[in-house]
């Protein structure tokens, strides 16, 4: 662990915080020149299931501007977020053991791994379905047209996949309880019951349709998750637990 003097930790927080801000510059001018095409990525799933049937529309003049600038800012933070996270760590680093950098670092690489994954299952599963089924309770009225509002559409598209990214940090999240004495395998389990009711609670509240099977692609997930991070504190805290008291005890 490196001591830093009052004033050298402020200069240290300048210089990252100033390639921060460079790093989301430079992403956010090269996601604006991909706009469009990060635009047509996220409304695929939509036109897949509006078909013929409906349209995407925008109805002010600076509608589809600001979507834009929403979508390529908040599409920067992402793609760039390896590199400015780099320079979060490099800031935190100095200030740490070497024992808690080799524990820390492999926190990071799977939070990462399971967001990426939390994206691809709502982009490439959730979507598909709850649009086909929202279009389809709806198709059935005579002289009706769905007009999806552009903006609208890629605000909600985008907050749902960061939060399902987010949910998928679960086992992640139990991991880091475990290693801290807060959970383990046992007290997990008799949880099971409980964490299956509030699952089912909060995937009712955030499914756009209010159907079983719809209810049921967020909930099954969430506790495959949660049966995740039981194997994980199984298979990797209490191990690690018991051999590090064997040790203390030695």
């Amino acid at each position: 662990m490196k001591e830093l003097s009052f004033v050298e930790h402020l200069e240290e927080l300048r210089k990252r915080i100033i390639r921060v801000i460079l790093i989301l510059v430079i992403s956010f001018g090269v996601c604006y020149s991909f706009s469009t095409h990060i635009q047509e990525f996220l409304l695929a799933p939509l036109r897949a299931a509006l078909g013929s049937d409906g349209k995407v529309i925008f109805t002010g003049l600076l509608d589809k501007v600001l979507a834009e600038l929403q979508i390529s800012f908040w599409s920067s933070v992402f793609l760039a977020s390896p590199f400015w996270f780099r320079e979060v760590w490099l800031f935190i680093r100095p200030g740490l053991y070497d024992n808690e950098i080799k524990a820390i670092r492999p926190f990071i690489i799977v939070g990462f791994l399971l967001f990426l994954s939390g994206v691809a299952f709502g982009y490439y599963v959730i979507f598909p379905f709850t649009f086909q089924t929202l279009i389809s309770t709806s198709s059935g009225v005579q002289d009706v047209q769905a007009m999806i509002n552009l903006q609208e559409y890629l605000m909600l598209s985008s907050k749902i996949l960061v939060f399902l990214g987010l949910l998928f940090q679960l086992p992640n999240v139990i991991l880091i309880m475990g290693f801290m004495g807060l959970v383990t395998k046992y007290s997990l389990r008799s949880w099971r019951r409980y964490t299956a009711v509030i699952f089912a609670v909060a995937a009712a509240v955030l499914t756009p349709t209010p159907d079983v099977l719809s209810m049921m692609c967020v909930w099954v997930p969430m506790m495959v998750l949660y049966e995740i991070g039981i194997l994980a504190v199984a298979w990797i805290v209490h191990p690690y637990l018991k051999k590090k008291h064997m040790g203390e005890e030695s």
